[in-house]
């Protein structure tokens, strides 16, 4: 900021502080991210409080632009803001207007306490390029905060959308729903193994009933998934298989080198089967009492 600038603003923003904080906090009163739901009254005053004293500060070191070591609290305030913004759901213009609706205060705090002379302008115009600035940071900081919740909340979703069940001793079923991507493959393959050590299990069905579609990319995971199965010592059977996916497979040239059933029942059996076991209907008892 240039130097006839600063020495403008500077003496306003020191003598007519309160002045700008009350009118800033006007501003964000009616907005509805600010309507006391989510952000205390106090809280928001405080933010604003804090914000000021450190526009000024920076500002009295000299900084020229908000890269400068004098604005490392400034920037440290509006990534906590940020990311706390983030954290509670406000939304984009929620997180941006607390920079952004400071720059009318200030420009008519400017125009009413300014002496008169020809930097009144540049001033206005150098603080308004400054809280563009600091607007940008505070929506760049929001958006890596936003982008990490998501990853999280996808690696959370795609660790409880993948339960590994034990359907007998030795025998579990792992029942896919959605698209099976690398990244969820990952997930599936640890999970299976866990599961496969800690119940010694020695078969492990995997249902794709809940797979919207099987191209050749998604036999590849299932077959990584099989060959990482068969390393623990467990055998493998894949059900669920429609006759879409089928024939979609064949249209293909798909070739699952794994025993497959068209249900998660015949899978069950065939596993059972497997040892030694099988499953009959048991006839009832006949409850007619006897003369």
């Amino acid at each position: 900021m240039a130097d006839a600038a600063t020495q403008v603003i500077l003496p306003v923003l020191a003598a007519h502080e309160p002045e700008v904080l009350k009118e800033w906090l006007q501003r964000l009163r009616p907005d509805v991210g600010f309507s006391g739901d989510r952000l205390r009254e106090g809280e928001l005053q405080g933010q604003c409080t804090r914000f000021l004293k450190e526009l000024r500060g920076a500002l009295e070191a000299g900084a020229a632009t908000i890269d400068s070591a004098a604005f490392a609290s400034l920037r440290e305030q509006l990534e906590d803001l940020s990311a706390s913004r983030a954290t509670q759901g406000f939304s984009p213009r929620e997180t941006a207007v607390f920079v952004f609706s400071l720059k009318q205060p200030l420009f008519d705090v400017l125009q009413r306490h300014a002496p008169a002379g020809g930097n009144a302008l540049e001033a206005d115009l150098a603080i308004g390029l400054l809280l563009d600035s600091l607007g940008l940071f505070t929506m760049e900081a929001y958006q890596r905060t936003r982008e990490s919740l998501i990853v999280r909340q996808q690696q959370e979703i795609a660790e409880l959308s993948t339960p590994v069940i034990k359907l007998w001793d030795g025998i579990l079923a792992l029942p896919l729903i959605g698209t099976l991507d690398s990244q969820r493959t990952q997930v599936v393959m640890e999970s299976l193994l866990e599961a496969i050590v800690q119940q010694s299990a020695a078969t492990a069905i995997i249902d794709i009933t809940g797979v919207p579609t099987v191209d050749t990319l998604t036999a590849q995971h299932l077959l990584k998934t099989v060959s990482a199965a068969r390393l623990m010592g467990a055998d493998c059977i894949i059900s669920g298989i429609r006759p879409q996916i089928a024939q979609t497979m064949v249209h293909l040239g798909v070739e699952l080198t794994v025993v497959s059933k068209a249900t998660l029942a015949d899978a069950f059996a065939l596993a059972l089967s497997k040892q030694g076991r099988t499953v009959t209907r048991i006839k009832a008892a006949d409850a007619t009492p006897r003369a």
